[in-house]
């Protein structure tokens, strides 16, 4: 018999302001989704949570968010950049790290304006190497023979957690990185999963601000002192993040 008790060990860190990490030998897909529905995240071969992070000398408040992926559905834009980038061949598979795909990522780099991990193996590992621990699938997208883009993402039992995203930047016109959260979504609509993490937003700091591409409308964030998840509300947020309440 499989053994969650972690699960309610780990809650009463919720409130906690500081990262609070949990380091796993390996992890089973339902685990995966307990974890994640309480508000904890892929940090390379452990999971973390916290209600805090440390940007540009503040601390900032963090908002844990996620998509109900049978209610989602795509906007005629969304649509339309599904359709534009029909061009491009996509494969979904799980992750062997390659030096084309470290390559990309290295260009990818040159063009982001937060510093990003050297890697995409420390991204992912850490100093550790590969563990086995999570279940982890790449989509690759390829115009004829050339790797242009790559989404990685975790897969548990009913969730999907998007852990990065890249692409050439030659082919930033076709809004690769939006392309990629689109297709994450079509594929965990094929494994019959309800829920799709894609991280948190910072109040604050709108860089994150992408991850409620798919529309706020069908967004949940995760709040602790309302004990559990509540429809995305920009008040809400506002509120907690700048401590009004």
């Amino acid at each position: 018999m499989r053994d969650f008790r972690i699960q309610r060990k780990i809650y009463t860190f919720r409130a906690m302001t500081t990262p609070v990490y949990y380091n796993p030998e390996h992890l089973y897909h339902e685990q995966l989704d307990a974890l994640l529905s309480m508000g904890w995240y892929r940090m390379h071969q452990s999971v973390f949570t916290t209600t805090h992070i440390f940007m540009e000398d503040r601390s900032l408040r963090v908002f844990w968010l996620r998509y109900v992926i049978p209610a989602l559905q795509f906007s005629k834009k969304q649509q339309k950049l599904l359709q534009q980038n029909q061009r491009f061949s996509v494969v979904n598979k799980p992750i062997i790290i390659t030096d084309e795909m470290e390559e990309l990522y290295a260009l990818y780099k040159t063009v982001i304006a937060f510093e990003p991990s050297p890697s995409v193996a420390e991204w992912l590992y850490g100093e550790e190497g590969d563990k086995g621990i999570f279940d982890t699938h790449v989509i690759e997208i390829r115009d004829a023979d050339k790797l242009i883009a790559a989404g990685i993402y975790d897969k548990g039992k009913n969730s999907i957690a998007g852990i990065m995203n890249f692409y050439h930047p030659q082919y930033r016109k076709f809004s690769l990185g939006k392309y990629l959260v689109l297709l994450k979504v079509q594929y965990a609509k094929a494994f019959h999963c309800k829920w799709y993490y894609p991280g948190y937003i910072t109040y604050g700091y709108p860089a994150f601000d992408y991850k409620l591409f798919l529309g706020e409308p069908n967004v949940e964030v995760f709040l602790p002192e309302l004990y559990g998840w509540h429809p995305y509300n920009k008040d809400v947020i506002s509120n907690l993040g700048s401590g009004s309440i």
